[in-house]
């Protein structure tokens, strides 16, 4: 992946702006008001997203659904993102996008996304009472997974390299 790129603008981005965004192949989230611009993902990245999708899709309880990039979790009207992967409810499911919290937002660390993932997505997903929050680093390769305790994200477990890591969520 690319640079993520901060679109200024005077007054705040709205979700209604981003509909109105060309389909150009490039990734438009909101955090905030604010209008994030990645670049389409790069093989590497595909290919873990492709391998967690199989993994969670065979785990998943059928009252769950796992979408892949890109889908949008809408909690306001300010804010749009698009994690790698994500689970929901099936009833949860909206016509177009996701705006009830998620189970879980996983997201597969890139050079050039690493600092929006580890920091501005974090606590945007976790502000937005997303369950569960799997970081995934390719390049160790690791697996950190992340639980709301009373309102607040906790490492409740990790792998690295080829150690098994079992968990509860979703």
């Amino acid at each position: 992946m690319g640079d993520v790129t901060v679109m200024p603008r005077d007054g705040d981005w709205t979700v209604d702006d981003l509909d109105a965004l060309p389909d150009d192949g490039l990734q438009y989230e909101l955090a905030d008001g604010v209008l994030l611009v990645t670049p389409g993902p790069v093989l590497r990245h595909q290919s873990v997203i492709g391998e967690l999708y199989l993994t969670l899709r065979q785990a998943c309880p059928s009252g769950l659904q796992v979408f892949v990039a890109p889908l949008d979790f809408r909690p306001t009207n300010r804010r749009s993102l698009q994690p790698d992967l994500l689970v929901v409810p099936r009833q949860d499911m909206g016509a177009k996008n996701i705006t009830q919290p998620l189970l879980l937002a996983v997201e597969v660390l890139s050079p050039s996304t690493r600092s929006k993932d580890l920091l501005l997505k974090r606590g945007l997903y976790e502000d937005s009472r997303v369950r569960s929050y799997w970081i995934v680093d390719p390049d160790e390769p690791s697996v950190t997974v992340l639980e709301l305790v009373d309102g607040r994200y906790e490492e409740v477990g990790r792998a690295v390299g080829a150690e098994t890591l079992r968990v509860g969520l979703p």
